[in-house]
């Protein structure tokens, strides 16, 4: 997969302010505020900046965390973690593997089949209605 980078500048322009200072200086919205915590439309949520599909509908479930949460990726090539040990926490961050945009964390406490919660933050995704 080629990768998509821009200057600060070019996201800037291309993003809201929250947008940016999520996906970009990886940030996180408040719980219970952003889009899709409790949507249940159909489709396929892409990144917000590249537009690459991350996670289809079937695989969203409530965790009742305040934020969009799936059990697993449409594919685990559209998804890059990395260890994340700010705020004296020890986390998994997950990012777009086209753009490098934060999306949010995995942590091992979802639902069957995977055992995977996936929380993401609303303003990184798009939804792409069915």
């Amino acid at each position: 997969m080629e990768k998509i980078v821009k200057t600060e500048a070019e996201w800037r322009a291309q993003l809201t302010p929250e947008e940016f200072h999520i996906t970009r200086k990886h940030g996180t919205e408040r719980a219970f505020t952003g889009p899709y915590h409790d949507s249940k439309e159909k489709g396929t949520y892409a990144c917000k900046c590249c537009g690459l599909p991350l996670f289809e509908s079937e695989t969203k479930f409530d965790s009742g965390t305040g934020w969009p949460s799936f059990f697993a990726p449409i594919s685990k090539e559209n998804v890059a973690e990395k260890d994340d040990r700010s705020f004296f926490m020890r986390r998994t961050e997950v990012l777009c593997a086209r753009c490098d945009a934060h999306l949010g964390h995995v942590f091992p406490d979802g639902p069957k089949p995977t055992g995977l919660r996936y929380c993401m933050n609303g303003h990184a995704l798009k939804l792409e209605k069915k």
